[in-house]
């Protein structure tokens, strides 16, 4: 079902990470439903709205580091490319940063 992808192990844990997220925003707005609020996003959101845009940023984090891992390790003279790893931990400290104070 899967192999038209090539399933790493950092690509499974970011893909299991977002399963997760949804899920428990799930189960968060069941159990409190959420209010519209500001923070430094120059518009009102709700919780899902964060998560939203904080996915998208999250993605394009990674796309970004996967495109430019190549010209990093040029750049640095690094014997290879920088793990993936980085990139992940990356995202996801920028997703929590939007869904706290987004």
């Amino acid at each position: 079902m899967f192999e038209w992808m090539y399933w790493t192990t950092p690509v499974a844990v970011f893909f299991v990470c977002i399963v997760l997220m949804l899920a428990g925003m799930t189960v968060w707005e069941l159990k409190s439903p959420t209010v519209m609020r500001k923070g430094f996003l120059p518009l009102k959101t709700t919780r899902g709205d964060r998560l939203f845009i904080g996915l998208l940023t999250a993605a394009y984090i990674n796309l970004a580091f996967v495109g430019l891992a190549g010209r990093m390790a040029e750049w640095w003279a690094l014997e290879s490319e920088p793990s993936i790893w980085i990139s992940f931990v990356i995202s996801m400290a920028v997703l929590a940063l939007i869904m706290r104070k987004g």
